[in-house]
């Protein structure tokens, strides 16, 4: 998550935020060459105490949305960190190299969502990420690592689409979870490619999803992609317009669009791998 776009983003969308925070307004106009200064890892706490000091408590709606979300990231750093510390799993060079980069940008989500819910965030749960042994294999044998972790990457991009229209009214809000929102989506892509890279099953795999159940891992997590084979967008049949040589195809038609997945759905999911 780019956490001087937000800072940027903020002033766009809400001049008075400066004046706001602090009365020292050149200070804070200078955040931008400030922020250069600081470590990255330090930077969620600074943003969190500029969001309290301009924005006072978070609404309770607003906080239940942010509990959700860091519901999935305490699920997604665990998974990274668990699967970077497991012995002879992820493979050295670009591979670790990669899982390190998800893992450390996953820690860096749970540790900004904490620190703007406060007393508000909740615990982390205790995890099982071999589903009650559907997994069992998940941390010593690489594909399945890897095909796990594209679920949960999918999981996050659909989540947070679902939850956009409930923040539209606080703008700093939206605009740090769009900005997740687009790091889940990046991470998605990057899994997927890793896949295709090792090929077998997954040797066809694209960087985007591509029907009702595109992870190769069976019905388990169907309903991580419950609803992508929808082809209507806005009320709108998508193979009814042309495209280059024709009807818009039905394969087009539904890979265009992230489908959107309710708290309630998303829960759901995340269940399937929190111990009772």
């Amino acid at each position: 998550m780019n956490l001087f776009n937000i800072f940027e983003t903020i002033t766009q969308v809400d001049p008075e935020f400066n004046e706001r925070v602090s009365p020292r307004r050149e200070a804070i106009r200078n955040m931008a060459s400030f922020g250069k200064k600081v470590t990255l890892a330090a930077m969620p706490f600074v943003m969190s105490d500029l969001f309290k000091k301009a924005y006072g408590q978070t609404p309770t709606d607003v906080n239940g949305v942010l509990n959700y979300a860091l519901t999935l990231e305490y699920l997604e750093a665990e998974y990274y960190t668990l699967g970077a510390a497991a012995s002879n799993l992820v493979p050295s060079g670009k591979p670790m190299g990669a899982i390190t980069t998800i893992r450390d940008h996953e820690v860096a989500h749970v540790n900004f969502l904490k620190q703007v819910l406060g007393n508000n965030a909740v615990s982390k749960p205790t995890f099982d990420f071999t589903a009650g042994g559907t997994f069992a294999n998940v941390f010593s044998d690489y594909d399945t690592f890897l095909a796990l972790a594209q679920a949960f990457e999918d999981t996050g991009v659909r989540a947070y689409k679902g939850q956009a229209a409930i923040l539209k009214g606080n703008k700093v809000v939206l605009t740090a979870a769009l900005q997740i929102h687009s790091v889940e989506a990046r991470h998605a892509s990057h899994i997927r490619q890793m896949r295709r890279a090792r090929g077998g099953v997954a040797v066809n795999q694209k960087p985007w999803i591509t029907g009702a159940n595109d992870s190769g891992i069976g019905a388990v997590v169907d309903p991580i992609y419950a609803g992508e084979d929808n082809k209507v967008q806005a009320g709108v049949d998508i193979t009814t317009l042309n495209g280059i040589g024709g009807k818009v195809s039905m394969d087009a038609a539904t890979q265009s669009f992230d489908e959107p997945l309710t708290a309630t759905a998303v829960l759901d999911i995340a269940q399937l791998f929190i111990k009772a």
